[in-house]
Formats: C-alpha cells, structure tokens, sequence
C-alpha cells in the first residue's frame, strides 16, 4: 500500500466489521515484511491507525483471533512495546466511560462509542413530510438530538425529506417543526432536500458518466419480478450517452419517453441481500407541483440516493436510523464509495412497536382519509399530537424514550410502561376534581346536628400533598348527589367515610331497588374516617353551580396484537374505540381550560380537551374531558 493509500484508513476503520474488512486484509498483506507500516520507528500513520483500530472493539476481537498473522502480530507489538500510545487510549477510555455514565442515567445503555467523535458529532433527523410525527419517528428525533447535544457537544441538522411531492404537504412539514419544538428538540441547522436537486441532479449525472447508473423503462411488475429472481434487466447495458441523453434530456422535460424510465444504481443483479439489486435512484413526477420548487423539476430523486450523498455533502458525521435500513446500509456505503464523498458512520437502533398498534404513515392516513379517527391529532393515534391529546406530557414522552436508549434489539412493548412514565410526572401536580355521572347520581340528603342549614364554602387544598397546587372551594350542603354503585354498595345503618368531609350513617335506603332514587345520610363529623370501609365521592348539589361535563375514554384501535405483513388492515379495526358520559363536576372546575391535567377523585386522570372558555358564542359551554390512561389497566 502506497502512503496515500495508508493515511485515509484512520477514518474508515472506524466503520462496522463488514466494511472493515477487506482494509483489515489489505493491511494484513501490506505487513508481510514490515514491522512498522510506514518507516522503521513508531511514526504518525502508525498511530492513528493503530488508535483507530483499537477503538474498534469488533477489530480487536477479529485481530485478536490471529486470523491475518501480520496484522495481528503488528497490532500486538506496539501495544507491548510502545507505552506513550496506551496513555492515550486510557485517557480516551476514561472520557469515553463518563460520557457513558452520565447517558446512561436515563435508563439504558448508552455505550455506542461514537466513531471519531473526537473530530466532531453532526446528526440529523430526516422526517418526509408527508404525515404527522409518531412516536417511532420522536425516538429517531430525540436520540440525534441526544448524541448532538448531551452526549457530545455537537450539532444536530433537520432535514426534511421533501423529494416526493405526491405525499408531501406544507402542513406536515409546519406540524413536524412544531412537534419537535414542543419534545424540547432544537435543531441547529434545519435544511430541506430540496435545497440539493441541483447537486443531486449533478450526481446522478456523473454516476450515468462514470458507468454506475442507467436508464431503464421496463414495466414496474417486470422489474420488481427481476429484482426478486435476480435477473438483469434488458437495458442494463445501454451506452452512457443513451443513459445521459434519457436523463438530462427526456426525464428532465418530462417528455412521454422520460416518463417511462427511470434511473437506477447498477450495483448488482443477483446480490443476496436485494436491496442491492440496482436499486431505483431517480423517478419522474409531472402530476403533483413540488410545494417548495413548483414545477421546476419534472423528476425526483430516491430517499435511497439523497440520503447518504446529502447526508455527506451537509457535513453530517453519524447517521442513525432504525434497523428497518440495515439491509440498505452497504448500499448507503456503496454510494458514498462510489462517489468517493466524505465518509458517514452510521448506527442502526430498535424502532418502538406497541401491541394493537401500526406506525405505517400509509395506514395511518388511511384511517384519517376514511373518517375513522377525528384526525392526526386524534387521541388514539400514536402520533405525537395524539398522545399529547390523550395526556401525554413531554417530559414523560422524553424520559420514556431516552431510557429506550439507541439499543439495537426490536421489541414490541405493551402501553403499560409507556403510560405508567406518564402517571409519575403528573400525580404530583395534578389538581383533585369531583364528578358524578348524571344518569347515576343519586339524591343524598344530610341530616344531624352536623348538617349545615345552609350551604357553606370553604377553601381547601387542590391536591392533598402538594400545597403548591393551590386551593379551591369547596361547597357543603344537606343536599348532596353521589354515585348509583356507591349507593347499592351501602347498608341502612353503615358508618362511611364521605371524601373531604367526615363519617355518616346511611339512613333510610332501599337496597332491594334496582335504582336507588335516594336516601338520608346522618352526619357524624366525629366519627372516625380508619374505621370505615367505604370512602365516596360527593357534590353538593344546593349553594354551588355544578358545572356539565363530557368523560371520554378510549380504546386500541385494533384487535389484533402484532398485525402482519399480509394481514388486512380493515380485518382487525375495533369496531367501538370511544366511549363517552356525561357528568357533573365541582363548581371549581369552570376555571380548567385547554391542555390542563386533573385527577377525578376515584375515576383517573383526565386532560381538559376544551374548557368552559373554548366554545363559540351560542355553543353549550361544557368540559370535555379525555381520560389519561395509567398503566395499570391495559387501555385504560
């Protein structure tokens, strides 16, 4: 290996094994008759490689081996015989350990070892615009946003992969800038492929030149039935000024002959792994204006192809995305190499999967497309909006995900954990509020020498711990409503604890009625609230002015645990996913409005969806509650 050859290697031994490999064997071949790899003494080259390759643990464990004799017998030498080089390493293995150690305090292992992130740490986070942000797509956010700004004191791109206009909308691309700002995400650069069709177009064209891309207007079932059987297609071998001329002259006009073809990668044919199978890089849109460039462009290039040569061109270091891509990876390095771009590391993490649940985009605008759900934002959709309407809070969203950490093992989680993150964040702070379901309340009246003649106000705390909370009033009456399965649950004579108030004897109730219509409680203000059994909500229902609510709860929207591939979408929709009741609830609750959180004593957790204050001059004021599932129940 010639000098020039040598001093590049630093960089690219840093990559997964598979890469790594032939480099390993080059070296080993270079090594026959050298003890050192340039000169006779411990040099400059020497060092960075062997640096490099130490901070590799799949090298070392493959060099370890002795598999290639004179590399392994190099890489030994030094380390025995060259002591300056091990204080390096030890101090990069210590900086690399606190990093680890304080990443890690979020719950999961953190110990990527960033490739060169000592030259630097640039990520990027590559949403198309075509759809609102999941939940899979907010830990692709957060974890580069993570190694960008945590782990590293890097930076972090977004760029929005604007190169199908047929899908994509101004209005995705504002709601995902939107959604990432309110998960606390600031990207320091935000760019848009678009803003690289000129390059991207230069690329293609000296990929055409240099004999690795070629125009093809085989029919769509034809070259997928050859891509599956690895046969060639028919155009593979066309000249390359046929290829330039379909391509700068017919697809690039979206003439009728442009339309027809398309460009692809000539990688391979028959490769295994079929995402080499030159795959489509370039493809003709004249149907659907661009919302950035207009009708500029007649064609656009394939997330396949923009991503790694972008990706390269931006600056951007370490790229990571979901194992989904690990089959494209060599091709994403094929690109690269091939056009001899800046190398890009790359680090492959587990997406989320939830039982009952699809992150399809697809699938998901279907349910939207035909009425299904109320929208993107619809409480049972696992996009972010949706999960922040149902009551996510984005502290619990962040730390829930963070603790995921960028492990690489695919697991489909049930809702539990996620939810049951959230109920920590919001128990604490969440105000206490009363509600009596209207068509179970029952008519209490208080008698004894306890009941007070007249109602009565009094300022109590919102929550029971937490002082900071504030307080509120709370009405006392001798009429009250309190719950149908409360009342049936009682005895004539019971002590029972009424929540907020004190002991009572239930009087003069009529157990034996399929609905109890009233009764008479006896108040015993002294009695003492350990000994009873019972302890039930209550509103008095004279001297405040109860205010009307509607408690919604929601269910998964499909049947089935883990939908295959072939399994028909429609086959396992849950044909009943919301229920809703109407309630009364305490006086103090007219002041909750939008995106409040409370606890309903006995009932859950609930966020305000709209409150007194979100209707239109002549609507019905009411709340519109959504309750918060906790972890506990499954759904619920």
């Amino acid at each position: 290996m010639k000098l020039d050859e040598l001093k590049p290697l630093e960089a690219l031994l840093t990559a997964d094994f598979r890469q790594i490999e032939p480099r390993l064997q080059a070296l080993d071949k270079h090594l026959i008759l050298r003890t050192y790899l340039d000169g006779y003494t411990l040099g400059d080259i020497d060092t960075k490689i062997w640096l490099a390759l130490r901070g590799n643990r799949a090298a070392v464990s493959f060099i370890k081996r002795g598999s290639l004799a004179n590399l392994a017998r190099w890489f030994n030498y030094i380390e025995e015989n060259h002591p300056e080089i091990q204080a390096e390493i030890k101090a990069k293995d210590a900086a690399a350990k606190a990093k680890v150690a304080a990443a890690s305090k979020a719950g999961a292992s953190y110990a990527l070892a960033l490739q060169n992130a000592d030259q630097g740490v640039v990520t990027r986070f590559l949403p198309e615009p075509s759809g609102y942000l999941h939940i899979g797509h907010a830990k692709a956010a957060l974890l580069s946003d993570y190694f960008a700004h945590q782990a590293y004191k890097g930076q972090l791109r977004l760029r929005l992969d604007d190169t199908n206009p047929s899908k994509e909308k101004q209005e995705y691309q504002d709601a995902i800038i939107e959604d990432l700002a309110l998960m606390g995400i600031k990207p320091d650069t935000v760019t848009y492929t678009s803003d690289y069709f000129d390059y991207l177009y230069d690329m293609c064209v000296r990929m055409i030149k240099e004999g690795h891309a070629y125009a093809d207007d085989t029919d769509q079932d034809t070259m997928r039935d050859q891509r599956w059987k690895g046969i060639a297609s028919a155009r593979r071998d066309r000249s390359v000024e046929e290829n330039l001329r379909i391509f700068t002259e017919e697809m690039k006009n979206g003439t009728e002959e442009g339309l027809k073809n398309c460009i692809r990668a000539k990688l391979s044919v028959d490769n295994p792994n079929k995402a080499l199978r030159d795959p489509v890089i370039y493809r003709c849109n004249i149907e659907t204006p661009h919302h950035r460039t207009g009708t500029k462009w007649k064609m656009y290039p394939m997330y396949d192809f923009a991503c790694p040569v972008v990706d390269s061109h931006e600056g951007v270091t370490h790229a990571l995305r979901s194992t989904e891509y690990t089959d494209r990876n060599p091709q994403y390095q094929w690109f690269i190499d091939t056009l001899k771009l800046r190398q890009v590391y790359m680090w492959d993490f587990a997406r989320m999967n939830f039982i009952r649940t699809f992150l399809s985009k697809r699938k998901l605008a279907k349910l939207v497309d035909t009425g299904k759900v109320w929208g993107w934002d619809d409480p049972r959709m696992p996009t972010i909006r949706g999960v922040r309407r149902r009551g996510m809070t984005i502290p619990a969203l962040r730390d829930f995900i963070l603790k995921q950490g960028p492990s690489r093992n695919v697991v489909t989680m049930d809702w539990t954990n996620f939810w049951a993150s959230n109920k920590k964040e919001i128990d604490p702070i969440a105000p206490r509020h009363t509600a009596i379901t209207k068509k179970d309340a029952v008519k209490v009246v208080v008698k004894g020498a306890d009941a007070p003649a007249e109602p009565v106000k009094q300022e109590k705390p919102k929550h029971p711990k937490n002082k900071e909370v504030g307080t509120k009033q709370v009405t006392f009456a001798n009429e009250l409503i309190m719950d149908q399965a409360d009342a049936k649950s009682f005895k004539d004579g019971e002590e029972i604890t009424i929540m907020g108030w004190g002991n009572g004897f239930v009087r003069n109730i009529d157990t034996s009625a399929e609905v109890i219509p009233t009764f008479e409680i006896d108040l015993n203000l002294a009695g003492d609230v350990k000994s009873t059994e019972k302890k039930v909500t209550w509103l008095a229902s004279k001297g405040q002015t109860l205010v009307p609510a509607e408690l919604w709860d929601f269910d998964y929207l499909i049947t089935k645990d883990v939908l295959q591939e072939e399994d028909n979408m429609e086959d396992f929709l849950n044909p009943v996913t919301e229920t809703m009741e109407e309630a009364w609830c305490d006086e103090a609750a007219a002041s909750l409005k939008k995106d409040d959180i409370i606890q309903l004593e006995r009932r859950g957790y609930y966020r305000v969806d709209k409150g007194l204050n979100d209707w239109k001059e002549g609507e019905e004021k009411k709340l519109v509650l959504f309750c918060i599932p906790t972890g506990k129940t499954g759904s619920k």
